[in-house]
């Protein structure tokens, strides 16, 4: 691929509007992304109405200051890409309708990202390159999935959550135990302070073999050992709780979390003779996930990528780097090109 080839990417696929410029699929000229936690600490959670209205505030201005930081005019853009599916419908469709008319009023391709496997992409945009075939573990806060890794274009799904993400059961535990949000690194610190064998939550393995994921059973555990089986709304809002608690809870639901994560990466990885283990997804931002898959990789001879921690969130910069390698396979899409959850 030429060293000159730069791509604008988009990425809008729940609560953070994110553009960057990346060049020949690896260098991140800028990647520029807007944070609405602020909007959806007090509910717990994203809102899809409210980062709708967000985004529509500052998709332009983060485009225009993505080129700003890059220093490129729209003129020397070879593509634009953006993720499509999957994500919030409302929240996709903004940056997607974006993208578009960017595309069509400078008479640009448009390259459309599967927002997922642009996470697995993320590594690529580190030093290192990941032996393959891999097994990619995609940990969010909407998201929770396995893919059988052969190149940076070529994934095939192994398994994904029936029901929770592991990021949404981390933010939904946080709010139970009044902690902040996004409830992720809120109870990796908690947890630092606590046993994780002071409770016993449960692990879910589901049928023998399977390599999907289930987390809604540990979270009403979770709610069940800290307010009671019938605690009423007003009930969990008003509880209180020592600091003690507060830590062994979290030490002790991240211990179940992390063993199920780590248990079917491990068994994915062997079943498919995988060279390297590859993380992605804001969850992969998690220390404790990270030292224990690599770990594992270790035990295993095999290589551990995880993604830079400045990508591990949702960013536009992975979106750009894989929209690079679309674009050299001819892999882009007309005005018609639709969102998709």
């Amino acid at each position: 691929m030429a060293s000159d080839t730069h791509i604008l990417g988009v990425e809008t696929s729940c609560d953070d509007t994110t553009a960057a410029v990346v060049s020949d699929g690896r260098q991140v000229r800028s990647s520029v992304a807007t944070s609405q936690d602020e909007l959806h600490e007090q509910f717990g959670g994203v809102v899809p109405e409210i980062a709708c209205r967000a985004h529509i505030e500052s998709i332009l201005p983060v485009i225009d200051e993505a080129l700003d930081r890059a220093d490129m005019t729209p003129d020397e853009l070879d593509a634009v890409a953006v993720s499509h599916t999957p994500g919030l419908i409302g929240a996709l469709l903004i940056g997607l309708t974006a993208a578009k008319s960017l595309s069509w009023a400078l008479d640009l391709p448009l390259v459309p990202v599967n927002h997922l496997e642009g996470h697995i992409y993320a590594v690529w945009l580190s030093d290192g390159q990941p032996e393959l075939p891999a097994i990619s573990l995609v940990v969010s806060g909407g998201h929770t999935s396995l893919y059988h890794t052969e190149g940076p274009l070529s994934h095939t799904l192994l398994g994904h959550t029936v029901d929770d993400a592991a990021g949404e059961a981390y933010d939904k535990v946080a709010n139970i135990l009044g902690l902040g949000y996004p409830g992720g690194p809120e109870i990796e610190k908690a947890a630092r302070n606590g046993d994780p064998e002071a409770m016993d939550f449960p692990r879910t393995w589901l049928d023998e073999g399977s390599l999907d994921f289930s987390f809604s059973g540990l979270k009403t555990a979770v709610l069940y050992r800290c307010v009671g089986q019938n605690a009423s709304k007003e009930d969990i809002e008003n509880a209180t709780f020592s600091d003690q608690f507060v830590g062994d809870v979290s030490a002790s639901f991240q211990e179940a979390v992390v063993d199920v994560l780590v248990g079917k990466t491990a068994a994915a990885a062997h079943a498919h003779n995988a060279q390297s283990i590859i993380l992605g997804g804001g969850v992969a931002a998690n220390g404790y996930l990270r030292d224990r898959l690599r770990n594992t990789a270790e035990e295993k001879g095999i290589q551990f990528h995880p993604s830079p921690l400045t990508f591990c969130t949702d960013n536009a910069a992975m979106v750009a780097g894989i929209g690079c390698r679309l674009l050299e396979q001819g892999k882009t899409a007309d005005l018609t090109l639709e969102a998709s959850p």
